[in-house]
């Protein structure tokens, strides 16, 4: 077992921050030799249980749970900050070019390497993600993964239509392959297998039809996929389904809708839409800078809220303009405010936080697991630096009360305060 004694952020049942500011950590094996915690609290308290056990010291820095991304693109890594008129026109001139070069195994490892060392670098330490149509992308993520002892979920995504040709695939084969692929990677060590229909418009009948049988085959791998993120993609959906009641219906009718069943976006939705992700157990992967970004709307909190469904925060990176959970959480306060086409409303920093670590994890069916630094949660955490850059340290140093101390660190830190990012692993 080993230590760390620092300043401690973790999470109540409730939500609600706890902030031990001298805490002790306690990381060490269980049974089956996975690095958990087996004790955190005030060191005060804590310390004298422990003597001769190695403590390192850490002052003026902050132990805090590592962040838990709900909704990333791993092939659009290079499209980052790429100029478009809108999601559809970006997709045609960004993302289909760049996803097709996923078939060469050689470029997939690259960017696989490349995207999970940003993500550590960031902090990031669980997340959902999305490959191409291609299974060596989903290989290559997942072995990028496996090497690096992170908790990650992937999946082939599924296009049988309305997609360009070295994207497109075959529908009876991408099935095959969807299969192949979870029985091949799912529950190993720390990964975890989604089946990812891009969204309706790019799938069959047929091919929702058949993920839908693979969802219900196989309850404990995860669902992802697009839906309501923009008028015109609802539009398109209205023509191609128009006996459906909504969007999010038509994934309904194909039993793509469940828990760990999880949907990026979720924005132009009325209550009957939000009661139907309440009562299937569906999550949303709210993604606001991507939705600033390509100009698709605003996550209504208050919608989701009182009727009562779950949620997380994401990055939607390359629509998503940052890897960095600090601009995300940072822009879904700006979106959380937006009152005009929506009840606008302040989100607490501590409630900004949770969304991104515990709060995402409980969404994606890991509660309890990742996302807190509660006793017997994978040890995976981070070391922040409140001081990383002048500002902040001015800033922080003067922060009253917990709260603002979180938003000071919500609003000015980036990657530069991620001093390191500790990986539960088996020893």
């Amino acid at each position: 077992m080993k230590a760390y004694r620092a300043a401690i952020l973790r999470f109540a049942p409730d939500h609600s921050a706890i902030f031990d500011e001298d805490g002790l950590l306690v990381v060490g094996p269980d049974a089956s030799g996975t690095q958990r915690v087996q004790a955190v609290g005030p060191y005060r308290t804590l310390g004298p249980k422990y003597p001769g056990l190695p403590v390192e010291h850490l002052p003026g820095r902050i132990l805090a749970p590592g962040f838990v991304d709900m909704h990333i693109h791993y092939p659009q890594t290079d499209i980052i900050g790429s100029p478009a008129d809108g999601l559809l026109p970006w997709l045609e001139n960004y993302t289909f070019p760049a996803e097709k070069q996923f078939s060469a195994q050689e470029h997939a490892a690259e960017v696989a390497s490349f995207f999970i060392a940003e993500l550590l670098r960031n902090g990031l330490t669980t997340a959902l993600a999305f490959a191409t149509s291609h299974p060596t992308s989903v290989n290559a993520l997942f072995s990028e993964a496996q090497k690096n002892h992170m908790r990650l979920i992937t999946g082939k995504v599924l296009q049988d239509q309305n997609s360009p040709d070295g994207v497109r695939d075959d529908t009876e084969q991408s099935l095959l392959d969807t299969e192949a692929l979870i029985r091949r990677w799912h529950g190993v060590d720390r990964l975890g297998y989604a089946i990812t229909p891009r969204f309706v418009p790019t799938s069959s009948a047929a091919q929702l039809r058949g993920a839908g049988v693979l969802a219900s085959k196989y309850p404990d791998v995860w669902v992802q996929s697009h839906v309501a993120e923009n008028l015109g993609e609802i539009a398109w959906v209205r023509d191609l389904y128009p006996a459906a009641r909504s969007y999010l219906s038509v994934y309904e009718d194909f039993g793509l809708l469940r828990p760990r069943a999880v949907y990026a976006h979720c924005i132009h939705f009325d209550d009957v839409d939000r009661a139907l992700m309440r009562d299937s157990g569906t999550v949303a992967a709210i993604s606001p800078t991507s939705n600033l970004f390509l100009g698709s709307g605003f996550f209504d909190y208050e919608g989701a809220d009182r009727i009562g469904f779950g949620y997380g925060l994401a990055s939607d990176v390359g629509g998503g303009t940052s890897f960095s959970p600090f601009h995300t959480m940072r822009a879904a306060y700006y979106v959380g405010r937006e009152g005009q086409t929506k009840p606008g409303l302040s989100l607490n920093p501590q409630n900004l936080w949770w969304q991104h670590t515990a709060g995402a994890a409980a969404a994606l069916g890991l509660g309890g697991v990742v996302g807190n630094l509660a006793v017997g949660c994978e040890a995976d955490f981070l070391v922040l630096n409140p001081q990383a850059t002048p500002l902040l340290a001015r800033k922080t140093a003067r922060a009253q009360s917990l709260d603002e101390l979180l938003f000071s660190l919500i609003v000015l830190a980036d990657d530069r305060a991620v001093e390191r990012t500790v990986i539960s692993q088996a020893k």
